[in-house]
């Protein structure tokens, strides 16, 4: 999804697809990468379209529920889906056994640490879900994840405006 379509979006539907938008990049859907969806963001805040805070806000909001429907498939169903990747793709299977190592032996430092780098920030709810972290803590330290990530990379596009995407690309 490029940018002009991002845009065409926002003019036709509000801020309603800050929301949409932001939620199925927390879905690690393809097609809605947040280098390109968080510093649009920034830009519209600094055009008046939405103040600053309230996209932000909006942002957070929207990452904790991509984040929460993760973690909740994770919890619900993670372990046959688990199951049947590492059957297709038992190469895989060690990376995926220190990952969880990696989150059993850090708990929620590890969640909030996975919110800050790119694709494992979307991913590590499922596993935290399989795990069965704590649902309370898991949503605080992802919302402190969140919140540093998306702070960064709206606040670039509400700074720099629409020189930040050359700057990104």
């Amino acid at each position: 999804m490029d940018i002009q379509t991002l845009s065409g979006y926002f003019h036709q539907y509000g801020i309603l697809v800050i929301f949409i938008i932001v939620f199925l990049e927390y879905l690690n859907m393809p097609g809605f990468p947040a280098g390109i969806i968080m510093p649009l963001t920034g830009v519209w805040a600094s055009k008046g379209s939405i103040g600053f805070i309230p996209a932000f806000l909006l942002s957070v909001l929207a990452g904790l529920c991509g984040s929460w429907a993760l973690y909740f498939l994770g919890r619900c169903g993670g372990e046959i889906i688990l199951n049947k990747y590492t059957k297709k793709f038992p190469k895989h299977q060690p990376v995926i056994n220190r990952a969880f190592d990696y989150i059993g032996k850090k708990g929620y430092l590890a969640v909030f640490l996975g919110k800050l780098i790119p694709m494992i920030r979307t991913i590590i709810s499922i596993p935290a879900g399989i795990l069965r972290l704590n649902f309370l803590y898991y949503t605080i330290y992802s919302a402190l994840g969140i919140a540093i990530w998306n702070l960064v990379f709206i606040g670039a596009g509400y700074i720099f405006g629409e020189a930040v995407f050359q700057m990104l690309s």
